[in-house]
C-alpha cells in the first residue's frame, strides 16, 4: 500500500489547467499540418496557418490559445493500492482548479445554477470528475478542458439495432452538418457506442483522449472512423466554417456492450484547440 497526501495533487492540477490552455499536443499539430498539405481551398489553408501562428503566440506570451478555457473535466485512474491521506481528494482537485484558473488568468465559466440564477462561481469550480479504480499504486490525472462552443454541438440518440452501422454513420455526419462552423472547426469528432444512455455520452468524451496519430486498435472500427471522416470532410464546412475539406482532422470511436433492445450513440465534438494534459503521481 502506498500513501499519497492529497495536498500533493493541488499543484499538479493547477499546472495541468494552465498548461492545457497554452500548449497544444504534438498530435494535433501533426494532424493540422497533414490536412493543410492536402487542402485545396486557399482560404482554408490560410486559416490553418493562422491557427499555427496563434499556437506560437500562445506559447511565446504564455496566454491561452482560446478565450474559452472550458469546464475542467477530469478522468482519474486511481490505483487500488493507493491510500489517500491528508484530506478530501475531490476538494484537492477543485482547489487545484481554483488556483490554476486564477493564477493562469484563465476565464472562469462555471455558473452555480444551470437555469434560474446562473451566478458565476468566479473560480471555474466545481470540476467534473470521473473516477476509475485500476491496478497499481499510482494516480493518473487527465484534464480535458472542454469549451462551450463545441460541447453545445454534442448529442445523444437512442437508436435501434435495425438502424445498423449505416444509421450510426448518418447520425454522426448529420450532427456535424447541423453544427456548421459553431464548434470552431477543424474539429475532432468523438463517438460513443453502446453502454446505455449516460454511458454512451461518457464514452464519446473518453474517445477524445486517444492520441490523434493512433488508429483504433480494432480494424473494423478503424475503417468506420475513416469512412465517417471522409463523409464529414465532404460536407465542405471547412476551417471556421468558411469552406474547404478540413472540417475534421479525426474521428474517434469508443464502443462497449449494450442491451439487446438498445443502441445508444453519442457524439461529442471537440474544437481544434483540444486541451488535454495528463500527469502521473
Amino acid at each position: 500500500m502506498r500513501e499519497i497526501d492529497v495536498n500533493k495533487i493541488i499543484p499538479i492540477v493547477k499546472k495541468l489547467c494552465i498548461d492545457a490552455s497554452i500548449y497544444i499536443g504534438d498530435d494535433v499539430v501533426e494532424k493540422l499540418k497533414e490536412f493543410q498539405e492536402k487542402e485545396e481551398s486557399p482560404i482554408a489553408k490560410e486559416i490553418i496557418s493562422i491557427i499555427f501562428e496563434n499556437q506560437r503566440l500562445s506559447v511565446e506570451k504564455q496566454m491561452p490559445l482560446c478565450q474559452d478555457t472550458g469546464v475542467a473535466v477530469f478522468f482519474i485512474e486511481l490505483g487500488q493500492d493507493v491510500h489517500l491521506v491528508g484530506g478530501d481528494f475531490y476538494k484537492a482537485i477543485n482547489e487545484g482548479v481554483r488556483q490554476g484558473y486564477k493564477e493562469g488568468y484563465l476565464r472562469k465559466s462555471m455558473v452555480d445554477d444551470p437555469i434560474i440564477e446562473r451566478k458565476n462561481t468566479k473560480d471555474n469550480t466545481p470540476a467534473l470528475i470521473y473516477l476509475d479504480i485500476v491496478q497499481g499504486d499510482k494516480i493518473k490525472i487527465t484534464l480535458a478542458a472542454k469549451g462551450g462552443g463545441s460541447e453545445n454541438m454534442s448529442e445523444v440518440k437512442m437508436m435501434k439495432a435495425a438502424d445498423g452501422i449505416e444509421g450510426v454513420i448518418d447520425f454522426v455526419v448529420d450532427r456535424v452538418k447541423r453544427s456548421g462552423g459553431n464548434p470552431c472547426p477543424p474539429i475532432i469528432v468523438g463517438v460513443g457506442l453502446g453502454g446505455n444512455f449516460e454511458q454512451s455520452a461518457l464514452l464519446a468524451k473518453k474517445s477524445l483522449l486517444r492520441p490523434l496519430n493512433e488508429k483504433h486498435p480494432d480494424p473494423k472500427w478503424a475503417k468506420v472512423e475513416e469512412e465517417i471522416l471522409e463523409k464529414v470532410n465532404n460536407l465542405g464546412i471547412g476551417p471556421q466554417g468558411l469552406g474547404g475539406r478540413t472540417t475534421a482532422i479525426a474521428v474517434q470511436i469508443l464502443a462497449k456492450p449494450c442491451h439487446i433492445a438498445s443502441m445508444p450513440v453519442a457524439v461529442n465534438i471537440q474544437c481544434h484547440v483540444h486541451r488535454h494534459k495528463s500527469a502521473v503521481i
